[in-house]
C-alpha cells in the first residue's frame, strides 16, 4: 500500500465516522423548537420586543421585564422561575 492510498483510506474512515455520528443524533437535538418566553431576561439580554422607544435585541432596561422575551427551549417558559414571578408566554405587567 502507498502513502495516498493510506491517506485516501484515512480520509474516508473519518468521513464515516464523523456521518454516522451525525445520524446518531436524536432531530430534536440537531433543530430544538423554541419558544418566545417574557420576563426572563436580564436587562440588555433580551432577544426583542422591549416596548416603545426601544429598538429591539439587547435593549430591555431592567431585569425580568414584562413586554421583553427571550428565546427559550418550547414548553419550558412558564416552568422558568424568577425573582419577579414566573415566565409567561404574552407579555406581562412588571
Amino acid at each position: 500500500m502507498n502513502k495516498t492510498s493510506i491517506a485516501r483510506i484515512a480520509g474516508l474512515a473519518f468521513a464515516a465516522s464523523a456521518a454516522a455520528g451525525l445520524a446518531a443524533t436524536p432531530a430534536a437535538a440537531q433543530k430544538q423548537e423554541m419558544e418566545k418566553c417574557y420576563g426572563v431576561a436580564k436587562a440588555g439580554e433580551n432577544d426583542c420586543a422591549a416596548g416603545p422607544g426601544t429598538s429591539c435585541a439587547g435593549t430591555s432596561t431592567r431585569d425580568y421585564q414584562g413586554n421583553a422575551w427571550k428565546l427559550v427551549p418550547k414548553g419550558t417558559c412558564v416552568k422558568i422561575e424568577t425573582p419577579k414571578g414566573k415566565g409567561s408566554l404574552t407579555p406581562i405587567k412588571r
